[in-house]
């Protein structure tokens, strides 16, 4: 019996569609007889022609053709880390704002007035940080939508000192490692780097040469893991981190440690969130990493305490603020403690900031804040959605939702981050 000839693959799907707006994630909402289509790479009030990728749930597409384009649209670059950068930056802070209150209204079911989107100072070459692939082609994105890793000729959204040590990399002299992170300085210029990679330091001594040679101030080596840099960073060479700006203080940041990527904009966002914080006798910093936040405080309040889950972070912070207070800075009323805000509990409190991961306050956490004495919560978040649930939950609760501010610390990309403050 002869064997069935191989079936061709289904063609994809191609759709014209008009965009109605934008939503969370940088998509164009559309809709035709079968439903809603979020579309990747269009704007609102465009006309396009899109392919759309097979899966569950809402359907996906993506732009393939622009048939009425949008007065918005720009020629931007084609990366997965620039989804919006096909859009005016005037126009990209608007969209923004449209997400926070969106979120506002249909998940926390408040009418609430959202400011104008704080912009980044600068709208290219603001990211201090970058991880790539090593490839045998050269380093490479790391592809968000299954296809190949797409490697790096240009990365316009890196600080330059990043972009200058890559041109001067070797790949074939990283082997064996399989990633690499950067972190530069815009307050020195300096760069550290982690390779990651299966194996002893020694393996990777010719990589650390190489890098050393290209630039790097200092590499450490972190073992491949499922959550980004859980398995343990060692150092091999030089320096394990540098200092940054930000706002008013001066911290230490590393390859593989957690710090905003964009000072400049980080920095507005720190300052701002301090001057709603107000005075008092106490502050308290939750999920306040290595205290960037919490250090703003200081010259307002008698005490404030930093508390975090990250030995990491909380180490850091804690070298910092003695460099700080010995070059005579008044930031000996910081003290830091290992915890979490889930389980945080400490009595005369005036005021609360939060910085929560992308999830939001976990439901423990809300409580904690809720039953404390603090009277002010000056919520800063990364994600617009876990944002508006948790002010919604906390309205409930009987806080008053005040001032709202996007801030920008993304361009090109549909993040966002919001500065917002509640009162009792």
């Amino acid at each position: 019996m002869s064997e069935a000839a191989p079936q061709p693959a289904p063609q994809p799907e191609v759709l014209t569609l008009e965009i109605e707006k934008l939503v969370a994630g940088g998509l164009g909402l559309a809709r035709d007889e079968d439903g809603v289509v979020l579309v990747r790479g269009a704007l609102p009030g465009e006309r396009v022609r899109a392919t759309v990728r097979a899966g569950r749930g809402v359907r996906q597409a993506v732009t393939v053709e622009v048939l009425e384009a949008s007065p918005d649209r720009v020629d931007g670059p084609n990366l997965p880390t620039a989804d919006l950068g096909h859009a005016s930056y005037a126009a990209q802070l608007r969209y923004k704002r449209d997400f926070v209150q969106e979120a506002l209204t249909r998940i926390a079911k408040l009418k609430h007035e959202v400011n104008e989107t704080v912009p980044s100072p600068s709208e290219w070459h603001y990211r201090n940080t970058a991880q790539y692939l090593v490839t045998p082609d050269g380093l490479a994105y790391r592809e968000r939508r299954g296809n190949d890793p797409l490697v790096v000729s240009e990365d316009p959204l890196v600080m330059e000192a990043i972009s200058a040590i890559v041109a001067r990399i070797d790949p074939a002299q990283l082997d064996p490692a399989t990633e690499i992170a950067f972190r530069a300085s815009a307050l020195t210029g300096e760069v550290v780097a982690a390779l990651i990679g299966a194996g002893e330091p020694r393996v990777f001594m010719r990589a650390s040469e190489h890098l050393m040679e290209a630039g790097v101030v200092g590499v450490s080596l972190a073992q491949p893991a499922g959550r980004r840099f859980s398995a343990g960073v060692r150092l091999i060479a030089g320096e394990t981190d540098v200092r940054e700006q930000f706002g008013r203080v001066q911290v230490s940041v590393s390859a593989t440690g957690f710090a905003q990527v964009n000072p400049a904009a980080a920095g507005l966002a720190y300052e701002r969130a301090a001057e709603l914080a107000g005075n008092g006798e106490h502050a308290v910093d939750l999920y306040g990493g290595a205290g960037a936040i919490g250090r703003h405080l200081a010259p307002n309040f008698r005490r404030v305490t930093v508390l975090d889950a990250s030995p990491e972070a909380l180490a850091r912070g804690r070298q910092d603020v003695a460099e700080s207070v010995a070059a005579g800075k008044p930031e000996g009323n910081v003290t830091y403690r290992d915890g979490d805000a889930a389980r945080f509990s400490e009595l005369g409190t005036d005021v609360i900031v939060v910085d929560p991961p992308r999830a939001g306050l976990e439901e423990g956490a809300r409580v904690h804040i809720d039953s404390s004495t603090a009277d002010r919560l000056v919520y800063i978040s990364c994600d617009p959605a876990t944002w508006a649930r948790d002010v919604g939950d906390m309205v409930r609760r009987g806080w008053k939702l005040g001032e709202v501010t996007p801030h920008d610390f993304y361009p090109q990309t549909s993040h966002i981050e919001i500065v917002s403050v509640l009162n009792r």
